[in-house]
């Protein structure tokens, strides 16, 4: 079972010259308790890039996801887009799915909500499961899945609306190592043909460095955007890049700066922006 790549179109290869589709400018974000998530945040995200943020726990990777979608709001700085902010989809560390309905139900949601009927949504919604392995479990409730399964339908509900935007906070974080790389080595199969941006949360460094384009450093609370690292390496990779030097010498780049990271201390300035 794997995650296939007919979609409606294909996307070009990403450019480290693409125009920033997004941008967070001088952003805080001090929660109703006094807690500080985000100083002086500084990023920005390019059209067609899978951008990994990269921290421990509690260092604000997932409330920038949320600032971008609009769940929440900065207390200081901006959000920028290019234009009108695109059609978003975010993919949450555990599946949400709803137990009573099927997978069908559960991929289908978002295209109700918005008022589109389950015939009218019937290819859209086979279309989906096709992309991401589960063609047969359309009927299936998801106590008859398993993790990896839960996630793929969870996936598979988000690329319903065709989102130019992909927005996903830990999504593999709860599987087991076997089926985290499965998943990993299919996502990244899926993003070269996706006309999407993807904006990736994790905390394994070698994560980040077998699926991004670019990786963002977090340092701990408050979050501060401290490294950036670009892995050259186009899009799609496979075991022989798993295994090869330029891997290991990326991962090792990319540890050091999660550790100098962690090092940090709140009043530190961060190297890629930002303020004490």
């Amino acid at each position: 079972m794997t995650l296939t790549t007919r979609l409606p179109a294909a996307a070009p290869a990403f450019s480290v010259t693409a125009p920033a589709l997004a941008a967070l400018r001088g952003v805080d974000k001090v929660f109703a308790n006094k807690v500080e998530a985000l100083r002086g945040v500084d990023i920005e995200v390019r059209e067609g890039e899978f951008l990994s943020l990269l921290g421990p726990s509690g260092c604000g990777k997932s409330t920038v996801l949320r600032l971008l979608s609009g769940l929440t709001s900065p207390s200081r700085g901006a959000i920028e887009w290019r234009g009108e902010r695109p059609t978003l989809s975010f993919v949450f560390q555990e599946p949400t799915l709803m137990p009573w309905a099927t997978v069908f139900g559960n991929v289908w949601l978002p295209l109700r909500l918005s008022g589109v009927s389950k015939d009218s949504a019937r290819p859209r919604v086979e279309e989906a499961l096709e992309m991401v392995g589960l063609s047969g479990f359309a009927n299936a409730y998801p106590r008859e899945l398993s993790g990896g399964m839960k996630m793929r339908a969870s996936i598979a509900r988000a690329l319903i609306t065709r989102p130019a935007v992909l927005l996903m906070d830990e999504p593999f974080a709860a599987l087991d190592e076997i089926t985290r790389t499965k998943l990993n080595d299919e996502l990244v199969s899926l993003k070269c043909s996706l006309s999407a941006t993807v904006i990736f949360v994790t905390h394994s460094v070698i994560e980040s460095v077998y699926l991004s384009n670019r990786i963002v450093v977090f340092a701990p609370r408050p979050g501060r955007a401290v490294a950036e690292i670009s892995v050259d390496q186009p899009l799609p990779r496979d075991v022989e890049f798993r295994l090869s030097p330029a891997y290991a010498q990326k991962c090792r780049e990319t540890s050091l700066a999660l550790h100098a990271a962690m090092a940090m201390s709140p009043g530190d300035v961060p190297s890629i922006g930002g303020r004490p």
